[in-house]
C-alpha cells in the first residue's frame, strides 16, 4: 500500500481514543488508503482481546514496542515510513507523538498531524516537558479534540491547537427497535435501563454509578459494557451495597449500536475525560445522557436533553438520573448531527493535512 494516511496509537485495546482512530481511518478510506499503526502488541493478541479488530485486520500494523524507552523503535519507524511513503502521519497522544512524530519527519513525510485527546496529563511537569520536546522534534500540525483541551495545551506549552471535535457515524449509531436490542443482549422488557460503556478502570468512575444505584428506584437496572482491572471489585461493591441484582456486567459488547438502542438513559460517571465518544454515540442513538461535568463533557452534550452533575458524587448522580427521567424536550440525535458527525471530523483533518504540505 503506497501513500496511505497512517494513524498511530500506543496500543489497540478497547477505548475511546482507539475507536476514534479506527473510525477516522474508516471514514478517510474513501479519499485515500488508510492504516492504523499500534506501537505496542501484535495482531493476534490484539484481535483476541478485542474481536472488533478482526474486520480491520488488513489495515492494522503492529510494532511490538518493548516496555519502557525503546530506542530501536525510532529507526524501525523511519524505515517503515520510507517504505510506505505515507501521504500523512497522524499521531494520537504522547507516546505515538514521541516516536512516530520525529520518525515521520526524518522519513520526509510532509503532512504530520498530532491530536491531544485529553488535558489532565499536562498538569504533570515531566509530562509537559515530554510533550514540548516531542512537538519540537516532530513539528506537526497540533490539534485538540475539544475546546478545553486546546486551552489546557496552550496554557501548558504556549501553542494554541486547532480544534476538531470527535465525530461519530450517525448512520451506525441511530435509534432502533428497543425490544429487539434488549432481547439480543438478554435484557428484560419493562425495566428502566441505564447504560454505561467504559473501561473498568478507576478513571471511568463505574464505581460511582454502582453506588448511585442505591439511591434509585428498585426497577432501575444498570447495565455496564466494558472490561478492565476493576471487574471483580465492582461486582463485590454491588454485592456489598445490596444492588447486585440491579447491576449487570456484560463484558465487551461487540454490537455497541444495539447496546445504546436498548437503553432508556446513558450515564457517564467519569473522574476525568477528554471529549467522550460514548456520549456522542448514545446521543446519536437518540438516548438522553446524564454525565459528570468533567473535561470536555459540556461541549459533547445536547444542552436541552442532557443532565450534568458534579463528579465523584453518587448522590448527585442518582438525583441527576431521576431528574433526567422527568425531563422533556431536547434532541440529542439532532445535536450530534449538527455538531459531531464523523464525516465532518474526517474532512477537517484532511483539510489540515492538505494545508501542512
Amino acid at each position: 500500500m503506497q501513500n496511505p494516511i497512517i494513524h498511530v496509537v500506543q496500543h489497540l485495546a478497547p477505548g475511546g481514543l482507539e475507536v476514534m482512530a479506527l473510525e477516522l481511518a474508516r471514514a478517510q478510506a474513501g479519499h485515500r488508503p488508510t492504516l492504523v499503526l499500534s506501537l505496542e502488541g501484535d495482531a493476534d493478541s490484539a484481535i483476541a482481546a478485542w474481536p472488533r479488530l478482526a474486520q480491520h485486520r488488513d489495515q492494522l500494523l503492529f510494532m511490538g514496542k518493548r516496555p519502557g524507552l525503546d530506542a530501536a523503535l525510532l529507526p524501525r519507524l523511519v524505515a517503515l515510513f520510507r517504505r510506505l511513503r505515507p501521504w500523512a502521519v497522524h499521531t494520537h497522544h504522547v507516546g505515538p507523538l514521541l516516536y512516530a512524530g520525529p520518525a515521520a519527519r526524518l522519513a520526509g513525510v510532509k503532512r504530520r498531524l498530532h491530536t491531544e485527546h485529553d488535558a489532565w496529563h499536562l498538569q504533570d511537569a515531566k509530562r509537559r516537558a515530554v510533550v514540548k520536546l516531542a512537538l519540537s522534534l516532530a513539528n506537526p500540525v497540533l490539534v485538540a479534540d475539544a475546546p478545553h483541551v486546546a486551552a489546557a495545551v496552550q496554557a501548558a506549552i504556549g501553542t494554541r491547537p486547532a480544534v476538531v471535535l470527535n465525530g461519530v457515524d450517525a448512520q451506525r449509531f441511530s435509534p432502533g427497535d428497543k425490544a429487539a436490542a434488549r432481547a439480543a443482549l438478554g435484557l428484560p422488557e419493562g425495566r428502566l435501563i441505564i447504560g454505561v460503556a467504559a473501561r473498568l478502570e478507576p478513571v471511568k468512575g463505574v464505581d460511582i454509578a454502582v453506588a448511585a444505584m442505591a439511591g434509585l428506584p428498585g426497577d432501575a437496572l444498570l447495565v455496564v459494557a466494558g472490561a478492565g482491572s476493576q471487574a471483580t471489585a465492582l461486582r463485590e461493591q454491588a454485592l456489598a451495597l445490596g444492588v447486585a441484582g440491579r447491576v449487570r456486567f456484560l463484558g465487551l459488547v461487540q454490537d455497541m449500536a444495539g447496546f445504546y438502542q436498548a437503553l432508556d438513559l446513558y450515564c457517564l460517571p467519569s473522574r476525568n475525560e477528554g471529549l467522550p465518544l460514548a456520549l456522542l454515540e448514545a446521543q446519536s442513538s437518540g438516548v438522553a445522557v446524564v454525565a459528570a461535568d468533567v473535561g470536555g463533557v459540556a461541549a459533547a452534550v445536547d444542552p436541552h436533553s442532557a443532565t450534568l452533575v458534579p463528579a465523584e458524587n453518587p448522590a448527585a448522580l442518582a438525583a441527576g438520573l431521576q431528574a433526567a427521567l422527568a425531563k422533556h424536550g431536547g434532541d440529542p440525535r439532532g445535536f450530534v448531527l449538527a455538531h459531531a458527525s464523523l464525516a465532518a471530523s474526517a474532512s477537517a483533518y484532511l483539510a489540515l493535512a492538505e494545508e501542512a504540505a
